[in-house]
């Protein structure tokens, strides 16, 4: 089994708008064969965030990595905001060398699993709950150019 690097699907493919699937099944073998691709392309095009949408699968999954952790979420949901937010520029694997000004709750609550099935809880903030809103806007088709406080061209 070896990792390969997936290909980034750029703007404006239709499937970035494509809501994706739950995972059932933690013990199919191509799951944890489309994490780590996810995980080394990601760190391959110097990103900190890949949901499997950019890469062509309609799966909820993502990955994240922040401070040298490597977060693989599958089925992530957020839990709770908080009511403190903050714009920052954001880029996007998707849009590459485009960047815009998004708001964003400068805390979340995640519960996701990880690769094995097992349940995680994860409170973020700053910018690993920006990356993770980042991530799991991808998994509902939701764009930064759907989030950019300034009109987006």
């Amino acid at each position: 089994m070896t990792d390969k690097n997936l290909k980034i699907i750029k703007y404006p493919n239709d499937f970035l708008r494509k809501k994706t699937e739950e995972i059932k099944d933690f013990k199919d073998p191509e799951l944890l064969k489309l994490v780590s691709d996810m995980v080394k392309t990601m760190e391959a095009e110097k990103g900190i965030g890949l949901a499997a949408p950019q890469v062509g699968s309609n799966l909820r999954i993502c990955v994240v990595r922040v401070d040298d952790t490597v977060y693989a979420l599958i089925n992530p949901k957020i839990k709770s905001y908080s009511r403190k937010k903050e714009i920052f520029e954001e880029g996007c694997l998707s849009f590459p060398g485009k960047f815009f000004p998004i708001e964003r709750p400068v805390k979340v609550k995640i519960r996701a699993k990880d690769p094995g099935g097992k349940k995680l809880k994860i409170k973020a903030e700053g910018l690993l709950a920006r990356v993770f809103q980042h991530e799991i806007d991808h998994l509902d088709g939701i764009l930064i150019i759907d989030r950019a406080v300034r009109p987006v061209k």
